[in-house]
């Protein structure tokens, strides 16, 4: 996961994180508190990926992006913020897919076992219009803004009983040959 992560966000879209030993992104978030939803194949390669931060503890949108706030950042025992969701460059248009509403799917399974309503995040605008059309029920947290050359955006993301129903009339879907782990932090 880690590996994934840095080939994605600093390979791929040059962010300036920190990197251990030259192949994984890790950053100070990467503590006991986080949490990692981590899909993988039937010989348990990594597909895809997030981490889950608890908003009663740092987290991103309250430590660095505040601006992108009208109000204070939401925090709550059951709100979540969905950081580093990663897509292993290694597959496929159609299985990028699959991985993807797979781990859209088991975000909302998560978040609803573990009575948690809410999400937040933050994104590019592009991935930002992604997320939106997805079917969930989501909010602005405030006007985008451009933030070291990257239009950026912050969302609530609401989950209920309703939200798995709404995201497959959109059409996400799991992939039920895909195995997903919830993982405390290493």
């Amino acid at each position: 996961m880690f590996a994934a992560r840095k080939s994605v966000f600093v390979d791929l879209l040059k962010w300036d994180v920190p990197v251990l030993a030259g192949r994984y992104e890790v950053d100070q978030f990467d503590n006991p508190n986080a949490l990692y939803l981590i899909l993988a194949d039937r010989d348990g390669a990594h597909l895809a990926s997030a981490r889950l931060l608890p908003t009663m503890h740092p987290h991103i949108l309250d430590s660095f992006y505040t601006c992108l706030c009208e109000q204070t950042p939401p925090q709550g025992p059951d709100i979540f913020e969905i950081t580093r969701f990663c897509l292993d460059r290694r597959l496929r248009a159609s299985e990028r897919r699959q991985a993807r509403d797979s781990l859209i799917c088991a975000l909302v399974d998560h978040a609803l076992a573990q009575d948690m309503r809410d999400y937040v995040a933050i994104a590019e605008l592009n991935w930002l219009s992604q997320i939106l059309a997805f079917g969930w029920e989501c909010r602005p947290l405030g006007l985008p803004q451009l933030i070291d050359g990257r239009m950026l955006g912050a969302i609530s993301i609401h989950i209920d009983a309703t939200t798995s129903d709404r995201l497959a009339a959109a059409g996400i879907r799991p992939c039920r040959s895909l195995c997903i782990a919830a993982l405390p932090s290493v």
